[in-house]
């Protein structure tokens, strides 16, 4: 599902990324731990295509990203990554409906389609009666479970998330950690997942520890 090879990350004189090799197979959950500054979410933000490696190479669904730019980028990232951050980023004026929907209307997909699947995955995250409300008018824990339903809305490849639960308190984070695994169970549905949180990481299938830059172990 994801190859990445020899992946290095300058920013000025400070070297964050030292030739990182990372592999993940289709339906795995897979976590990286590490203290702050290891560089763990400037990885993901690389094989998220977020950001460019100024060295490597890296393979998504067969693909090679690193010959893809501008608008292609873009448009492979969003049919075939979703991302879900600590801070759920949710648009404040619009529904939480609408928030699922925006990644699949920007990928043109006809609007009654990407609606159906919008509310089939509020009914799938126990969100059936949320649809209508905007986020402030939802807690902490419905606000990012709306944040991974818009992650799924484009059936990605694979789902990256950075931090998802350090934002929740505990029984919302165990709430979305069986989530992600349900999805896994359910529908082959890959993870790649940035946590300090150790019972996230620990109900992975793989933890990749980093350090100075580098996978560890």
């Amino acid at each position: 599902m994801l190859k990445a090879t020899g992946i290095y990350k300058n920013y000025g004189p400070l070297q964050v990324l030292k030739g990182v090799d990372i592999e993940i197979t289709k339906g795995e959950i897979v976590s990286i731990a590490g203290s702050s500054g290891a560089g763990k979410s400037t990885l993901l933000h690389i094989l998220g295509t977020l950001d460019k490696a100024d060295k490597g190479t890296m393979l998504i669904d067969n693909v090679n990203v690193n010959q893809l730019k501008g608008k292609k980028l873009a448009a492979f990232r969003n049919h075939h990554i979703g991302f879900v951050f600590q801070f759920h980023h949710l648009l404040p004026e619009f529904s939480a409906l609408e928030n699922i929907c925006i990644p699949g209307w920007i990928a043109g997909k006809k609007n009654k389609e990407v609606e159906n699947r919008a509310k089939e995955l509020l009914e799938l995250l126990n969100l059936k009666d949320r649809g209508e409300h905007k986020p402030g008018e939802l807690s902490g824990g419905e606000q990012q479970r709306v944040a991974v339903a818009r992650a799924l809305i484009n059936n990605p490849s694979i789902v990256m998330a950075d931090e998802p639960t350090g934002n929740l308190d505990s029984a919302n984070a165990k709430e979305l950690h069986n989530l992600f695994i349900d999805l896994r169970n359910r529908f082959q549905q890959t993870f790649l997942i940035v946590t300090h949180n150790e019972e996230l990481a620990q109900l992975s299938d793989r933890l990749l520890h980093m350090k100075d830059g580098k996978i560890i172990s």
